[in-house]
């Protein structure tokens, strides 16, 4: 593979389509419903997410706007590609997010997958579609020849998500991540581009 080669960023206007689903990247004009989504699930992320900083609110609508902001930038970039989940027919309500996070070119070509789903969606197969969908789009549009994904052991829906779209177990990675103020071991989760048949 000519790792030199030049590079386009997707459009921002991208939309990937599912049987269920619309996974597009985040607009100025989602702070509002993002909000929502975020404060409607909070007691069900608290328990896999990065406590904030003291004193901050992630969720308030200046903060959100910075985030947005800066997902749009760097997608632009090439940096991190961040996928709004939405039901089909229903674009303007979020129910879910999915990042590929920390993207690396170069002999790597490697980025990190996050997601989470709207507690009232979550048993349905949702994430699962979001994920394979996202991992096409990595390979593909993001052209990319690794991702990989970290969760906590007593995570098993997530572990579940990943395992049914393919991803293999490397490891145990001890200490990991600051989740919630603890230090977390995580299992480590991969796929290649050669590994992927879809």
């Amino acid at each position: 593979m000519d790792l030199a080669r030049a590079w386009v960023a997707p459009p921002m206007a991208t939309r990937v389509v599912t049987d269920r689903l619309v996974l597009r990247p985040p607009r100025t004009i989602d702070v509002p419903e993002l909000r929502r989504s975020m404060r409607a699930n909070y007691e069900h992320l608290r328990p896999w997410s990065v406590a904030p900083v003291p004193g901050e609110d992630p969720s308030s609508l200046a903060s959100l706007s910075r985030t947005i902001l800066r997902n749009r930038r760097e997608w632009k970039r090439g940096q991190s590609f961040v996928l709004m989940v939405t039901l089909r027919g229903n674009e303007d309500r979020i129910i879910g997010r999915v990042a590929l996070g920390g993207v690396l070119r170069g002999a790597f070509q490697n980025a990190y997958l996050g997601y989470w789903i709207d507690v009232e969606h979550q048993g349905r197969g949702l994430m699962t579609e979001a994920v394979r969908a996202t991992t096409v789009f990595a390979f593909r549009a993001a052209a990319l020849h690794r991702v990989q994904a970290a969760v906590m052991p007593r995570n098993a829906a997530s572990r579940r998500v990943l395992e049914k779209v393919g991803y293999r177990g490397e490891g145990m990675a001890q200490r990991y991540l600051c989740i919630a103020g603890v230090w977390e071991d995580h299992l480590v989760f991969a796929l290649t581009a050669e590994e992927w048949t879809e």
